[in-house]
C-alpha cells in the first residue's frame, strides 16, 4: 500500500511539472486574498430596514424580511405601519398621527418626538421620551418606562397571526412576562398623571386597524382576544375579589399548552386572569414560595423555568383546584390549598419573580 500511495504522487508530480501546454507558475503571481465566513454574508441595506418621510401611507414588512435586523421609523405622518417579524431593536422618531404595528423586538423599543399615535408593540425593553398622546396595547418583559411624556394610555397586548409564536421564540420573550400595566414614570408631575389605562373593553382593531394593501392582506390576522397570542391580564387594575390563586406549572413537553388551557377553563367559568410569569427557580426559592410542598417540586426545577398563572374571583381556589383535579390529573402543578393561603402564595411568588428578574 505504501509503494502504490508513493506511486501516486510521484505520478501526480510529475504530470503536474511536465504536463504538456503547461506553463510553470510565475513566481511573482500574486495570490487570491483569503475569504472569510464574514465576507459572504449577504450585505445589509439600511434603506431597507427604514421606513423615513412618509405621510398617508400604509407600508410593512413580511415575516421572514426583517429577521432579527434593527429597524428605524422616522418622520412619518397619518401612516399605517406594520413590522410583521421580530427584530433587535426599533426606534421611533418624530412621528405624528400614525398606526403602528411592531412585532416582537428582542431589545428596545424607543419612541422619540412623537405624538397622537396608536401601537401595539411587544418587545423586552419599552421606553419613551418627549411623547404626547400615545396609546399602546403592549407586551414588555421589563417594566416600562416613560420619560417626560404626557397623556400616555397603556393596554394588554392581543394580536395573533401564525408566524407570531415562533417569532416571540426567535426574539428570546416569553408569552408569559408580560408587564404592560407596571409603568415607571421617570418625570412625574406633581398632582398629575401622565398615563393611565385604556379602558377594559378596548380591541386593538379599533386603534390598529388590520392592513388593506395587497401585500400586507396576506398575512392571516386575528384580534380576537380568546386567539392572542399572549395572554389577556389585568394587571394593574383592581381586583374584583379579595380572593386569589396561585398555579405554577413545571418544565415539560406540554407546559405552555397546560398553562393555556387552564386559562381558557379559568376564564371560562368567569375568573379573572391577572398576572403570569415565567422563571427560573432553584431549590431554596421553592422553599419559600411553597413552604410545605416544597419537597414535591425541587426535583422538578431542573428541567427549565416554571409558569405561574394567578386567578382572581370568589372560589377562585375552588375553582381552580377542580379543574386541576378533573382536566391535569396526570400533571404535577402547585395550586393554592385555601383563600387563607392564596394570597401568601402570591406574594411569595411575586416577589421572587420580580427580585429575579430585576424588577
Amino acid at each position: 500500500m505504501g509503494c502504490c500511495f508513493g506511486k501516486r504522487r510521484k505520478e501526480a508530480k510529475g504530470g503536474a511539472q511536465g504536463g504538456a501546454g503547461q506553463d510553470p507558475p510565475a513566481a511573482d503571481e500574486e495570490k487570491p486574498p483569503p475569504q472569510y465566513s464574514w465576507d459572504q454574508r449577504a450585505k445589509v441595506d439600511p434603506k431597507d430596514y427604514t421606513f423615513s418621510g412618509l405621510k398617508d401611507e400604509t407600508v410593512g414588512r413580511l415575516p421572514g424580511k426583517v429577521a432579527g435586523q434593527q429597524f428605524v421609523i422616522q418622520d412619518c405622518e397619518n401612516c399605517n405601519i406594520y413590522i410583521f417579524d421580530h427584530s433587535a431593536t426599533i426606534t421611533i422618531d418624530d412621528c405624528t398621527s400614525c398606526r403602528i404595528f411592531l412585532g416582537p423586538v428582542k431589545g428596545s423599543v424607543f419612541f422619540r418626538d412623537c405624538k397622537d399615535c396608536k401601537c401595539v408593540v411587544a418587545c423586552q425593553q419599552f421606553r419613551t421620551r418627549d411623547c404626547r398622546k400615545l396609546e399602546v396595547f403592549l407586551c414588555c418583559a421589563t417594566q416600562p418606562i416613560i420619560e417626560s411624556s404626557t397623556g400616555m394610555k397603556f393596554g394588554c397586548f392581543q394580536y395573533y397571526y401564525p408566524e407570531l409564536a415562533l417569532q416571540f421564540k426567535d426574539a428570546g420573550l416569553s408569552i408569559f412576562n408580560n408587564t404592560w400595566s407596571n409603568i415607571h414614570d421617570f418625570t412625574p408631575v406633581s398632582g398629575e398623571n401622565n398615563w393611565s389605562l385604556l379602558p377594559e373593553d378596548a380591541t386593538v382593531q379599533d386603534y390598529v386597524p388590520l392592513p388593506t394593501s395587497e401585500e400586507l392582506k396576506v398575512i392571516r390576522i386575528s384580534t380576537d382576544t380568546m386567539k392572542s397570542i399572549i395572554p389577556i391580564t389585568r394587571g394593574g387594575r383592581q381586583k374584583s375579589s379579595e380572593e386569589s390563586c396561585l398555579a405554577v406549572f413545571f418544565a415539560g413537553d406540554y407546559t405552555t399548552a397546560n398553562a393555556r388551557k387552564l386559562i381558557d377553563e379559568m376564564t371560562g367559568k368567569g375568573f379573572l386572569l391577572v398576572q403570569t410569569k415565567e422563571v427560573s427557580m432553584k431549590a431554596e426559592d421553592a422553599q419559600r414560595v411553597f413552604q410545605q410542598s416544597a419537597s414535591d417540586f425541587i426535583p422538578l426545577l431542573e428541567k427549565g423555568p416554571v409558569v405561574a398563572l394567578e386567578f382572581n374571583g370568589d372560589g377562585a381556589v375552588e375553582g381552580c383546584r377542580s379543574i386541576i383535579n378533573d382536566v391535569f390529573s396526570g400533571t404535577k402543578v402547585f395550586v393554592s390549598e385555601n383563600k387563607a393561603s392564596a394570597s401568601q402564595d402570591v406574594d411569595s411568588f411575586y416577589n421572587f419573580a420580580d427580585m429575579q428578574m430585576g424588577m
